[in-house]
């Protein structure tokens, strides 16, 4: 018996009309009937939503970075009114989706993610795939990312190391079609050239010394979803050969003779390094190198993206204290401005790895504060001569004293001749440091509670007491 395409429908709490039994013949219904829309089951074809209001549900944003490519049917009631371009702008933000009338003619099986210029990725889809998209430079690569994700184009990623081209690799691939095939990452600068060949594409038995049994290689591995060949310009002339036909032909010649096999892979390649200089001097083809750069996504330094310092720092922050087991620690607010003020040389990577450090020689301090950091002044603050004679663009030298500890605000005064509300003082010193530890804390009110010595509950008293209550609407989780 043939197996029919799965089709799930949340209504949004409409009246389905019997509609799912009429599409029956075309598809394998699921109905989600209620008012706030569940996640689509992962093994669907297509994900019909009804679509009214001018706004879609906030869980419907949220849950794009995990839909990815799924093709998305907004469905319209046949006696339901027009909506305006606003309305039509903001449903379509959601990604790859289709507009139709919902009636007793079942949506046609076979709809594909739609191609062309799609919508950038929202900041929360893209801190679901560990990225940050608040400056215009990410938001180019986002847009450039989710674009390369609707289709099986080839993607070549630049930047210099450590921005983060793997992270955006993978990206690609869990939010294409096919992000439940496999995805292979091979580091080709690692791999010994004498080798390389044989990694990639395969050998059969008896094809060298020490080659006992066929092995399919890194390219049939990924058959079906993706592979990224990082450091692709390491690649030696040979190799360079072998992966032009396999882009040419879609299909993979094992050392050691016998008939080539067809591979179905999306391919992305990543360079620290700029390809067509070394296309100029030779060491890279030139017909490899267009075909590789069908999409060409450059990712921006730390340096040129200084506003997602932060929001990466505090994403490093929860992520390495959940991986050493501590309890989740904050940043004080005057890091931020160091952190960003820094030219990062090692971009993300360093930022990362300067994080950790300073989680770990913290000790049990829940708060890191810029003194955690001055083991950065070696290398960065004060840099060295060659350095100075030649800072980077946009990088001001830092003070001596960049690192040093601020000093603590003094609660200390006299009492004036005429007196004064001493409820009143203590009141607002009360609320200027339960402030200063929301700040820390960027919202986590039990956090904050902790930093004071106090239990949650009182802390909110004191909160509600001192009409701090609206100050921070939404406590963030971690």
């Amino acid at each position: 018996m043939t197996q029919l395409p799965r089709l799930h429908w949340s209504t949004l709490g409409d009246d389905t009309g019997g509609l799912e039994h009429r599409w029956a013949a075309l598809w394998d219904v699921t109905v989600d009937r209620g008012t706030a829309p569940a996640l689509a089951p992962r093994d669907v074809d297509l994900w019909v939503i009804s679509a009214k209001g001018a706004w879609p549900p906030p869980e419907l944003n949220r849950m794009m970075a995990e839909v990815a490519a799924l093709p998305i049917l907004l469905g319209l009631q046949p006696d339901s009114a027009p909506m305006d371009a606003k309305a039509l702008s903001e449903w379509g933000s959601l990604g790859s989706v289709r507009w139709g009338v919902l009636g007793p003619e079942p949506p046609m099986p076979g709809l594909r993610p739609r191609s062309g210029t799609t919508t950038q990725l929202s900041a929360s889809q893209a801190l679901a795939f560990g990225l940050v998209g608040t400056s215009i430079a990410m938001q180019d690569v986002l847009a450039r990312a989710r674009a390369a994700a609707a289709t099986r184009a080839t993607v070549l990623l630049l930047g210099e190391s450590g921005t983060g081209k793997e992270v955006i690799a993978r990206a690609v691939h869990r939010m294409s079609a096919d992000n439940l095939e496999a995805f292979v990452a091979v580091h080709c600068g690692a791999i010994p050239e004498n080798l390389l060949e044989s990694e990639l594409f395969g050998y059969n038995k008896g094809a060298f010394t020490d080659a006992r049994k066929d092995t399919p290689g890194k390219f049939r591995e990924a058959h079906g979803g993706t592979i990224f060949l990082d450091e692709v310009g390491t690649m030696p002339l040979g190799a360079q050969v072998r992966l032009l036909r396999v882009l040419q032909e879609r299909e993979v010649q094992p050392l050691g003779g016998g008939a080539p096999v067809k591979v179905d892979v999306r391919v992305i390649t990543a360079s620290n390094v700029d390809l067509w200089k070394k296309v100029q001097d030779g060491s890279f083809r030139e017909d490899l190198f267009y075909r590789l750069e069908v999409v060409p996504i450059t990712m921006p330094p730390l340096r040129a993206r200084r506003e997602e310092v932060p929001f990466l720092a505090q994403h490093f922050l929860n992520r390495k204290a959940r991986e050493h087991g501590l309890y989740p620690k904050a940043l004080h607010p005057s890091v931020d401005p160091l952190l960003m003020s820094l030219p990062w040389p090692g971009n993300v990577r360093q930022l990362e790895n300067a994080i950790e450090r300073a989680i770990v020689l913290s000790g049990t301090r829940p708060v890191l504060t810029r003194e955690d950091f001055a083991f950065l002044a070696e290398r960065m603050g004060e840099g060295s001569p060659a350095e100075a004679e030649a800072p980077k663009a946009g990088f001001t030298p830092l003070p001596a004293d960049a690192f040093a500890p601020q000093a603590a605000p003094a609660f200390g005064m006299d009492l004036p001749a005429e007196g004064l509300d001493l409820n009143q003082v203590v009141s607002d010193m009360e609320k200027t440091l339960m402030l200063q530890s929301l700040a820390i804390t960027r919202g986590n009110k039990k956090r904050a509670a902790d930093l004071l010595g106090l239990k949650r509950t009182t802390f909110l008293e004191k909160m509600k007491r001192l009409d701090l209550e609206d100050s921070d609407p939404v406590e963030t989780a971690e």
